[in-house]
Formats: C-alpha cells, sequence, structure tokens
C-alpha cells in the first residue's frame, strides 16, 4: 500500500471562498451554528472577506437558495445551515427530508461540496446541544468538511 496514490483535502482556507446559507427559522439555534461556522473558517486561515453569509427564512428554502449560490461560480463550497425540530404534526418529516434531498441534489448536480449543517432533532434542548454546548457545534463541523471538500477537489486530477 505504500505505493498506492492517496489524495486528502487539507484544512487550510488558503484563498477559498465560502457561502454560509442559514436559516432564520430557529435563530436562537441557527445562531449559534453560523458562529461556529465563521469561527472554525477563520481558525483555518480564511479571512472576513472569503466568507458571505445568506440568510433564508427556514430550512425548507435551503436547497433553492444553495442552488443558485452554487451555480453563481463565486463560491469554493457552501455551508448550509438550519435547524428543523420535530413538533406534534408530520411538518417536520417533509421538511427535513426535502431539504436533506435538495442539498444532496445541489452538490451533485453542481460540483460545488454543500455541507450539510442542518440539525434535525426531537427538543430544543438537543438543537442547543448541537449548536454549541455538550455536543460541540456542528455549525463548525460543517465548516471544516466544505473546507476539507474544497481542497480535495483542487487537489484531484479530475
Amino acid at each position: 500500500m505504500d505505493n498506492i496514490r492517496t489524495i486528502n483535502g487539507d484544512l487550510i482556507a488558503r484563498d477559498l471562498r465560502f457561502a454560509i446559507v442559514a436559516s432564520r427559522f430557529n435563530d436562537l439555534v441557527v445562531d449559534s451554528l453560523i458562529r461556529g461556522a465563521v469561527d472554525a473558517l477563520l481558525r483555518h486561515g480564511a479571512n472576513e472577506k472569503q466568507v458571505e453569509i445568506i440568510r433564508v427564512p427556514g430550512a425548507f428554502d435551503l436547497p433553492f437558495v444553495v442552488r443558485r449560490v452554487a451555480t453563481s461560480k463565486r463560491y469554493d463550497a457552501v455551508v448550509a445551515l438550519g435547524a428543523v425540530i420535530r413538533g406534534a404534526t408530520p411538518h417536520f418529516d417533509y421538511v427535513a427530508g426535502q431539504c436533506a434531498a435538495g442539498l444532496a441534489r445541489v452538490s451533485e448536480e453542481t460540483g460545488v461540496p454543500v455541507a450539510f449543517g442542518v440539525l434535525t432533532t426531537d427538543t430544543i434542548e438537543q438543537a442547543l446541544e448541537r449548536a454549541g454546548t455538550k455536543a460541540g457545534n456542528k455549525g463548525a463541523d460543517a465548516a471544516v468538511v466544505a473546507l476539507e471538500l474544497a481542497n480535495l477537489l483542487r487537489r484531484m486530477d479530475v
């Protein structure tokens, strides 16, 4: 295995440009995800001019706007952030499912990495835990994924 070429993306922002597309719904949670994502990108060498935040009404709206952002050719990667919290109706299932499927489709069809930082939780407490308390910050995690994928694509010969 020593002679097998391995390609990895690193975690250095260099001249990469990032869009953070985040929902306003459940903004108490999402604002923490945004802070985590921005902090992670800055800690890995990005400057504020390399990061742009775009707000949308809710998680269901993320795929539509992320597609527009990805096809603009202005960004090397997109970080999609939101929080869908289960309620007493099936609304959660529709929103969470369509959001996840739509974001995956955008990434596949455009070739632009879309990091999935949309929380899907049963309670507000679980969402808050994943937005920077007990379970780390999933916004920061998504930003690191976006950074690594953008660098990986630059290193690939295809």
